[in-house]
């Protein structure tokens, strides 16, 4: 990308460039707890049984465990950018660290689903914070020259966090317990706190900004995200608009966002500020930012749920099978960050869409018997080629954006991915439903009593389990079930692996109409 090569970099840059260890400490200390926060969205995803057996929960209220996370953190993403001008980043991320491992901790005492609900909630929120800072540091301390060891040490623990999160919870809870999906926290998060405090010094607070703070704006806000992020989350669930909590969560989403929208263009200090979008690189890389949360959570899901529901896994199993792509990523990185000092940053996302598409294009043939090793080319596909998107997409929405903007723009990003994920969720949870409805319905038509074939099936395996003194056609016709409502799981998951083939071979085309990126400020420009 222009934006981040050396020879966009002023002659002076070499004196001005070099790094303060102090500030790399800190940075590093970022990292790991933006990791942290990223993480625990989906280190439990992989242990709702055993949380759900433990706090005496029914299946409809565990999920909250999860819901409840991601609603709170979505709000507090784009809040994150007004509250580091006003307090300053070593405030808002200290704050943030300490009050992540508290509510970690809390999370660990539940006694009962509500309980972790709440905790879970608050865990969130203040997690949340962490995220954006990570971005805004990245893009604000460090000269372009830097950025491709940076850029992809920020995009590798955004991509891998969640997809290893299933991995990291199955062995925890196999090893150990639930709960030590929580106290795993507290050390780590008691020491990124206290450096934080310690080292960051990036900027200075204005408290003055205070008085200026939209909170009809925030409140708003919270109504339209929160609600939005429910209603993505629980409407296949609830059957969407049959149900009057999605009905409610509509029409209050649509009310909070009109006020929002109107408070944003209207008060002097917006909650978030969206004039970064009028920066047509931000605009884009916002744009393949989302897609690219379709890509990441969506496959994230699929992957455990057909090992789980075809294959039977446990989550250790499936854990131990998915590691792989969060292996393929590690080792990409690297790699992915020499690449963007050398190609076109439309080269190098083609590449990564192109591997993509053809990753979840090898899924659609996918059978009942499929295992690690049938599912270890995809993964490794999904994994090389995210890393590769995300670092010129991290670089076209952050690289090229003034110093002053880029608090508020990096959470208006991080956001992009979320609601990409949230919106690719729900988009998948509605296809799986209804087309393996539609075609359990197909199956089921071509096993009537006329079909003879069908016929000699069921008696040939009721005659093993009449000799058993079984009811040997009941039997049969129940393993015959089982046996329509596998392929027709197996059919909706063929369906949206084409879906998602389809979307990532469009964006292959979309990238090749971009124009490539003007430069990136000067190298000191950020300090």
């Amino acid at each position: 990308m222009a934006a981040v090569t050396t020879q966009d970099i002023a002659p002076s840059a070499p004196a001005e460039e070099r790094m303060d260890p102090r500030r790399v400490f800190a940075f590093l200390a970022m990292v790991f707890g933006m990791f942290m926060s990223i993480l625990d969205i989906q280190i439990v995803s992989a242990s709702l049984a055993e949380i759900q057996a433990g706090l005496g929960a029914g299946s409809d209220e565990v999920a909250w465990v999860q819901t409840s996370y991601l609603i709170a953190e979505v709000i507090m993403i784009p809040l994150s950018g007004v509250l580091a001008r006003i307090v300053s980043t070593r405030v808002l991320f200290t704050v943030c660290a300490a009050g992540f491992t508290l509510a970690s901790a809390l999370c660990a005492t539940a006694t009962n689903i509500e309980q972790m609900i709440v905790y879970r909630a608050i865990q969130g929120f203040i997690g949340g914070g962490m995220i954006p800072s990570v971005f805004a540091a990245a893009f604000t301390i460090f000269p372009p020259s830097k950025r491709s060891i940076v850029s992809p040490m920020v995009g590798l623990v955004a991509t891998l966090a969640p997809t290893i999160g299933p991995t990291i919870g199955g062995y925890i809870s196999h090893a150990m317990s639930w709960h030590w999906l929580f106290l795993i926290n507290v050390i780590p998060g008691m020491l990124v706190a206290a450096a934080a405090w310690s080292l960051i010094d990036f900027d200075k607070p204005d408290l003055k900004l205070f008085k200026k703070f939209d909170w009809w704006g925030l409140a708003s806000m919270a109504v339209f995200l929160g609600t939005m992020e429910f209603v993505l989350e629980e409407g296949n669930n609830k059957d969407w608009f049959s149900d009057h909590h999605i009905v409610m969560g509509t029409v209050a989403m649509v009310i909070g966002g009109a006020i929002f929208f109107w408070r944003v263009f209207k008060v002097e200090l917006p909650v978030v500020d969206l004039r970064a979008f009028s920066n047509a690189n931000f605009a884009f890389g916002s744009l393949f930012s989302f897609i690219m949360g379709v890509g990441l959570y969506g496959l994230t899901y699929l992957y455990p749920l057909y090992l789980g529901r075809i294959r039977g896994y446990d989550s250790l199993m499936i854990g131990e099978t998915m590691f792989v792509s969060g292996a393929a990523m590690f080792l990409t990185a690297p790699i992915a960050g020499a690449l963007s000092n050398k190609l076109d940053p439309r080269a190098m996302m083609m590449i990564g869409f192109s591997g993509f598409a053809l990753g979840t294009y090898m899924m659609t043939g996918i059978t009942a018997d499929w295992d690690f090793y049938e599912l270890l080319v995809p993964q490794i596909l999904r994994g090389c080629s995210l890393m590769i998107c995300m670092v010129p997409i991290n670089n076209l929405a952050l690289g090229t954006l003034p110093p002053d903007r880029i608090k508020n723009a990096s959470g208006l990003f991080n956001l992009t991915r979320n609601l990409g994920g949230a919106v690719g969720l729900a988009i998948i949870n509605t296809m799986l439903t209804q087309r393996t409805d539609d075609h359990y319905a197909r199956l089921a038509e071509q096993l009537s009593w006329g079909n003879q074939a069908a016929l000699d099936w069921l008696a040939s395996v009721g005659a093993n389990y009449d000799s058993y003194g079984l009811d040997g056609t009941a039997v049969a016709v129940k393993k015959l079930s089982g046996v329509v409502t596998q392929q027709a799981w197996l059919l909706s998951f063929m369906d949206v692996f084409l879906g998602l083939t389809v979307l990532f071979a469009a964006l292959v085309f979309l990238a090749m109409l971009l124009k490539k990126p003007q430069g990136a400020a000067p190298a000191g420009s950020g300090h």
